[in-house]
C-alpha cells in the first residue's frame, strides 16, 4: 500500500467544544464517508479508535486515511486488543511513515526498526521516564512513535501525553514574540534522560553509536501538515538557547518546561496487552510513569522518520 506520509490530508471536524478546541482544528476538510469509531479521551488531546482490526488495513484503504486523519486531529491515538506479531506491527506502522532505527538501542532479532522498551522486575529506573519529545537531539527528529504493549504490570505504568499546540497558544503575545526568534540546543547527554537509557544500552546497545548527539531547532516549530505552531523544547533534551549560556537560559526554560505539561494540556493512557499508542512527535510530549517497581513491563516501539523542524 502506498504510504500516506506525504501531501496534505483531510482533517476530522472538531468533535468537542472546549477551551483548547482550537488546538484540534486542522486546515483540511474531513472525508465525506466515515468507517471508524473515534472517541476522544480528554479535552485537549487523545482519542481511542475502536472496533478495528489493524491486520486488515490492506483490505480497507479507507481505514488508513481515517486513522491518519484521527492522528492529525487528536495528536495521539490509541487502539485496544490488537494481536500483532512484530512483522504485522511493522506493516501497520509503515502505512503512516518510514520506520527507522532508534540510535541508542539495537532492534529485535529480524526487525532492526523495532526496539524493545523493557523494565524488568529488579529495575527501578524506566526507559524514557521523563517528559520529552523523542530524539529532538537529531537533525531530523521523528514524525511519530508507535508503541505496542506485550507485557504490562497489574497496575501502574500509564503514559502521559501533553499537547504542545495548546501550550503555545496559551502564551502571551509578548512571550510568543520573544520565542519566535529563539532556537534550542538539544542534546542526548542531559543527565536525567541519559540515565533512563542505561539498562537498555547495557543489554542491547548499538555498538556503532556515537557518544552523543546534538541539534539546534526552533523553540516554536510549525507542523508541516497542519500549519499550526507548537512549543518544541523539552526538559529531557533542551539544554539552552542557541547563543545563550545555560545559566542565562535556565529561568525561561524552567518556565516553559513547567508550562507545557500543565494538567489541562494532557491525557493519560492505561496499558493492557495488545494496546497501541501512536503519537505525533512534532506536537506532543510524553512521559511514561515509573510507578510499578517489582513488576515487568515489556513493549515494542517503532519510530517513524520525520523532517527538519522549521
Amino acid at each position: 500500500m502506498t504510504s500516506l506520509i506525504s501531501g496534505p490530508f483531510p482533517r476530522l471536524c472538531s468533535r468537542l467544544t472546549h477551551a483548547t478546541s482550537s488546538s484540534r482544528q486542522l486546515r483540511y476538510p474531513a472525508s465525506s464517508r466515515r468507517h471508524l469509531s473515534v472517541h476522544p479521551v480528554a479535552g485537549s488531546l487523545g482519542a481511542e479508535v475502536r472496533d478495528v482490526d489493524l491486520t486488515r488495513l490492506h483490505e480497507n484503504p479507507g481505514w488508513v486515511r481515517e486513522i491518519r486523519e484521527a492522528f492529525l486531529d487528536h495528536q495521539v491515538i490509541f487502539f485496544r486488543n490488537q494481536d500483532l506479531e512484530p512483522g504485522a506491527f511493522l506493516t501497520f506502522a509503515s502505512h503512516f511513515g518510514k520506520a527507522v532505527e532508534y540510535p541508542f538501542v539495537k532492534g529485535i532479532e529480524g526487525f532492526p526498526e523495532i526496539i524493545r522498551v523493557l523494565k524488568q522486575e529488579h529495575e527501578t529506573v524506566n526507559f524514557g521516564g521523563i517528559w520529552h519529545s523523542d530524539t529532538s537531539y537529531q537533525q531530523t527528529p521523528p514524525l511519530g512513535s508507535v508503541l505496542l504493549g506485550e507485557e504490562t504490570p497489574p497496575y501502574g505504568g500509564d503514559t502521559l501525553f501533553a499537547n504542545q499546540y495548546a501550550a503555545y497558544d496559551s502564551l502571551s503575545d509578548g512571550l510568543k514574540e520573544t520565542l519566535a526568534g529563539l532556537k534550542g540546543v538539544n542534546t542526548s547527554a542531559k543527565a536525567d534522560a541519559s540515565k533512563t537509557r542505561e539498562d537498555r544500552i547495557r543489554d542491547s546497545g548499538n555498538p556503532t553509536l556515537a557518544e552523543s548527539f546534538e541539534a539546534v531547532h526552533p523553540v516554536v516549530r510549525t507542523h508541516p501538515e497542519t500549519g499550526k505552531k507548537a512549543l518544541y523544547v523539552n526538559v529531557a533534551h533542551t539544554a539552552r538557547f542557541d547563543g545563550w549560556t545555560e545559566e542565562e537560559s535556565a529561568p525561561l526554560l524552567r518556565f516553559l518546561f513547567h508550562h507545557q505539561i500543565r494538567p489541562e494540556y494532557t491525557c493519560r493512557f492505561s496499558w493492557n496487552v495488545g494496546s497501541i499508542a501512536f503519537w505525533d512527535n512534532r506536537c506532543v510530549q510524553h512521559n511514561p510513569i515509573n510507578d510499578y517497581n517489582g513488576f515487568r513491563r515489556n513493549m515494542l516501539r517503532i519510530t517513524l522518520a520525520g523532517d527538519t523542524p522549521r
